[in-house]
């Protein structure tokens, strides 16, 4: 059974919604694009992160593991696609929902 948080991300994902988070101390602002599980079985999500606190430039990709996501929420705005789509993406093993195909190929 998915946990609450993979439930939120999963309906993000849906409704094309941003989500506004906590992860590994920084809050985050993400539209995020494929989850499921990695090789571990770990509930996971690829992420774009257009704004927020990060150790590094943004924006950027992000894997996420979903057990360490603290005060999530989801908001209306813009939706960020990322860019530098010239590696297969390696944060997802198995894919749950992936933005790009069940989503919008449905459209």
């Amino acid at each position: 059974m998915a946990s609450r948080t993979y439930t939120t991300f999963r309906k993000a994902i849906l409704a094309e919604q941003q989500v506004v988070c906590v992860y590994a101390g920084r809050r985050r602002e993400l539209c995020p694009h494929i989850i499921g599980y990695n090789k571990g079985g770990e509930e996971v999500v690829l992420a774009w992160q257009f704004a927020g606190e990060s150790s590094g430039k943004l924006p950027q990709w992000r894997c996420l593991r979903l057990a360490r996501v603290s005060g999530i929420s989801l908001r209306n705005g813009h939706w960020h696609e990322g860019g530098s789509h010239r590696t297969e993406q390696t944060c997802v093993s198995a894919i749950d929902l992936d933005i790009n195909v069940h989503v919008r190929k449905r459209r």
